[in-house]
């Protein structure tokens, strides 16, 4: 067996159920792990900016990006303090990236290019992640299997498009999707990937949620995984595009066979908040 594709395997059979344990538990369990992928995101975005000659003011977008879960999670269970108090927190924040940089930046430093990518790290890298919240807590507590199958039903679909995707493209070629981002993809494997995902549907909406009380016709479940499909795609390839620019293959080599984090999330730093608005918009609790 391919060693990379062995430390894949043996990376996945740790990971996946300890994941499926932690937003099972919820809670400050949950926001600890969206913590630590934050903060970590970030960084290695950062790392990226590093090596395109950038400077990010990095202290208080790591600061920003580990106090964002816990605010939103604290907002979510109707702390009103901390619901009405982010708005001012972000202001206050930019404010402290502006004076840091005025501070310990000059002209010819390019403060603009560390202002812009350091709140880039936090809303691309932290934000969105952090919507992992949300499809939890919105509408169940902890320890609830309802809300751990809301969670892992955008990240199955992922997956599984992902998968189909890769399978597809390499088996039967064709034209490239996005040549100059990311070579290895073809236009016959974003179809099949599409496929994949809605093929997902009929055994979450059969089987997976009527038997932990969620209600989701197949219809339904069926228009959130084309979309979700198709942002992935997208999430995809915008990561690929700032991994060109530093010209790396991977953002780290933290996770053995995967690359970073930003690697293995780089499809659902979109899927993640389109599935929470959707199942808001489209009424799935």
């Amino acid at each position: 067996m391919d060693r990379n594709l062995a430390q894949r395997i043996g990376v996945a059979a740790v990971a996946i159920p300890l994941a499926l344990a932690v937003v099972w538990y919820g809670g400050w369990v949950l926001v600890a792990l969206v913590v630590l992928v934050a903060v970590l995101g970030t960084r290695e975005l950062y790392g990226l900016v590093r090596r395109t000659g950038g400077r990010p003011v990095e202290g208080a977008g790591l600061a920003a990006a580990a106090l964002l879960p816990p605010a939103v999670y604290l907002a979510l269970v109707e702390d009103r303090v901390v619901a009405g108090a982010w708005p001012y927190a972000a202001a206050f924040w930019i404010m402290l990236v502006l004076t840091t940089a005025l501070a310990a930046r000059r002209p010819t430093d390019r403060p603009l290019d560390a202002v812009a990518t350091t709140i880039l790290g936090v809303c691309y890298a932290a934000a969105l992640p952090v919507f992992l919240i949300d499809l939890r807590h919105a509408a169940y507590g902890e320890r609830s299997w309802a809300g751990a199958w809301l969670v892992f039903y955008p990240l199955v679909v992922t997956w599984v498009c992902d998968t189909a995707a890769m399978l597809a493209g390499r088996t039967i070629g064709g034209p490239r999707l996005a040549p100059t981002v990311s070579p290895g993809k073809t236009r016959v494997g974003a179809v099949a990937g599409v496929i994949g995902g809605l093929l997902v549907a009929p055994v979450f909406s059969g089987w997976i949620f009527p038997s932990v009380g969620v209600a989701a016709p197949l219809a339904v479940l069926l228009l959130i995984a084309a979309v979700l499909s198709v942002v992935g795609q997208v999430g995809d390839l915008a990561e690929s595009l700032f991994k060109r620019e530093a010209g790396v293959k991977d953002s780290s080599n933290l996770i053995p066979g995967h690359g970073g984090v930003l690697d293995r999330f780089d499809s659902l730093y979109f899927v993640v908040p389109a599935a929470a608005a959707l199942y808001r918009l489209l009424g799935v609790r």
